[in-house]
């Protein structure tokens, strides 16, 4: 049986077991965070690291210090770990129980009408010497608006007015015209008025009457008045417009 050297013994062997403890406790205890999940690569690969070291025993001394770094490392990590898990539950109790805030709502201000006479009145803008002068001035104003008001209401308006020349035709030479003229002028409204008329000679011994009319354009139209013409039917055969002109 083979003696075993010192070289064939893994001396820091209790000190890695220690390392690898701590570090599944340390995976018990870390939140699943993406965080936590770095962490635990980075254990990982010095896990790996570690069992590189192992068949080289030149190398234990190294492997030792390494060790005790990564344990204090792994103590700060868990450390960070467990404050970020306790200001996430603190945030969380924040949102919940902290009261929501209403906007404040912006009221539509309306315009408010301004009394001038309660905040001007002790001041007087245009510097006058007393109110009399005032009041003659208002007065006179007045005065002149109501003289300029009653000369412009006697100035008679404008009335349009139309001048017509009726043809009026009758149905043979036995018709009375003198009688037809008479019927003719009979028709009256407001806005009418007959003017001079004569006979014209049509042919074989036939004249027609051709009046003259002025009518008020707003109060006569004349389609009315050439439809009540032709309604004399005893002596009226037919009426046409010679001639029209406005005034």
């Amino acid at each position: 049986m083979k003696h075993s050297t010192a070289s064939d013994v893994w001396l820091a062997k209790p000190i890695y077991d220690d390392a690898e403890t701590s570090y599944y406790e340390g995976l018990a205890k870390a939140s699943i965070t993406p965080l936590a999940n770095e962490v635990a690569k980075a254990r990982q690969r010095l896990i790996e690291t570690r069992d590189t070291f192992a068949g080289d025993s030149s190398l234990n001394l190294g492997a030792v210090k390494l060790m005790e770094k990564m344990g204090e490392y792994e103590k700060v990590i868990t450390q960070i770990l467990d404050r970020l898990s306790l200001l996430e539950k603190r945030c969380a109790q924040m949102e919940q129980t902290a009261p929501k805030a209403d906007l404040p709502k912006v009221s539509t201000s309306k315009n408010v009408p301004v009394d001038c006479e309660s905040e001007g009145s002790d001041v007087d803008l245009f510097g006058s010497d007393s109110d009399g002068e005032n009041d003659d001035a208002a007065k006179l104003r007045e005065e002149r608006l109501a003289a300029y008001a009653a000369k412009k209401s006697k100035k008679p308006a404008l009335i349009a007015k139309s001048n017509v020349i009726f043809d009026v035709k009758p149905w043979d030479d036995e018709t009375d015209m003198k009688a037809m003229e008479v019927e003719v002028k009979k028709i009256t409204h407001d806005g009418l008025l007959w003017g001079s008329s004569k006979l014209v000679p049509l042919a074989y011994g036939i004249h027609k009457l051709q009046i003259a009319t002025v009518v008020e354009d707003d109060k006569v139209s004349i389609d009315w008045l050439q439809e009540q013409i032709e309604s004399i039917e005893d002596y009226v055969q037919s009426v046409d417009i010679a001639a029209f002109n406005k005034i």
